[in-house]
C-alpha cells in the first residue's frame, strides 16, 4: 500500500520484504545508532532499527553507501548527502521511503492502524474546520476512519516541513483537505492538500512551504499519507 501513495522515483522498503528478524536489526545498527536508543524501552528499539533497516536497503537500491542514520533535531532522521528520506512504524509496519535530492526536495510519510482515534483526540489535532469535515464524512463513508487518516496526513506534513526549516509545526499550522478519487476492492485511495498556515521560510534556499500535496490510502488494515514535494523545476 505504500508504495500505492509514492511516486516511482521514490525507493520504499517495508521491513517484511528483508526477511530480517528484529535480533538482526538490531545487532545490525551502528555504535551511534545504538548509543541513540539504547536507553529505550525494546518496543521502541525494535521499531528504530527496523526503519534503519529499511532505509539502508532503500540507499543500497540509489546506489548510496550504507551508514548510520541518526536522529538529529526533534528526532528526525539525518540523511547522507544526496538522498532525502522518511520513516515510519506502528503496529507491527515498519517502513522507510527515500529519493534522490534532485528528484525529490522533501519527503513525509505516516502510516497508522485504520482504526478510530482515542475519544478527545480529533478534536486535538484538528482545526475546528477539520473536525466538522471528519464528522460529515463519517456519515457518508463510515468504512473509512476519516479522524485517523487526517492525523497522518499532518504528521506527514511536519515529517515534510521539518527538515527545510527546523521549525516546529503544529496541529492546527495546517490545513488539509482530503478527497477521495478511487476505490478499488478493498482499497480506498485520494489526494490530500496541505496548506501551511504559519510563516513558510524554509532554510534550503528553495520556494516558500506554502501548500504540500500527496496521496493516502486505506488498505490492509493500514491508513498511509505521503507528500512528497518536488524541488523548484523539478518533474
Amino acid at each position: 500500500m505504500i508504495r500505492g501513495v509514492l511516486p516511482d522515483d521514490v525507493v520504499a522498503v517495508t521491513f517484511d520484504e528483508l526477511g530480517m528478524s528484529d535480533a538482526a536489526a538490531l545487532a545490525a545498527m551502528y555504535p551511534v545508532e545504538v548509543e541513540q536508543i539504547g536507553r529505550a524501552v525494546e518496543s521502541r528499539r525494535i521499531e528504530f532499527a527496523a526503519a534503519r533497516a529499511c532505509a539502508r536497503e532503500a540507499m543500497s537500491r540509489l546506489g548510496v553507501p550504507a551508514g548510520p542514520i541518526t536522529r538529529g533535531g526533534r528526532g528526525m532522521p539525518v540523511w547522507p548527502p544526496g538522498v532525502v528520506g522518511t520513516l515510519t512504524h506502528t503496529g507491527g509496519l515498519r517502513a522507510a521511503a527515500l529519493a534522490p535530492v534532485d528528484r525529490v526536495r522533501s519527503l513525509g510519510l505516516d502510516v497508522e492502524p485504520h482504526g478510530p482515534l482515542s475519544e478527545g483526540v480529533l478534536e486535538a489535532v484538528s482545526l475546528p474546520e477539520e473536525a466538522a469535515w471528519v464528522r460529515a464524512a463519517r456519515g457518508e463513508d463510515s468504512a473509512v476512519h476519516w479522524d485517523r487518516l487526517l492525523f497522518t496526513a499532518k504528521e506527514a506534513t511536519y515529517k515534510a516541513w521539518y527538515p527545510l526549516t527546523r521549525r516546529w509545526l503544529g496541529f492546527a499550522d495546517a490545513h488539509i483537505t482530503l478527497t477521495p478519487t478511487d476505490v478499488d476492492g478493498a482499497t480506498v485511495s485520494g489526494v490530500l492538500i496541505s496548506r501551511i498556515l504559519v510563516d513558510p521560510r524554509a532554510v534550503d534556499g528553495g520556494p516558500d512551504l506554502v501548500e504540500f500535496r500527496g496521496r493516502w490510502a486505506v488498505r490492509d488494515g493500514y491508513v498511509a499519507s505521503a507528500i512528497v514535494l518536488r524541488p523548484a523545476g523539478g518533474g
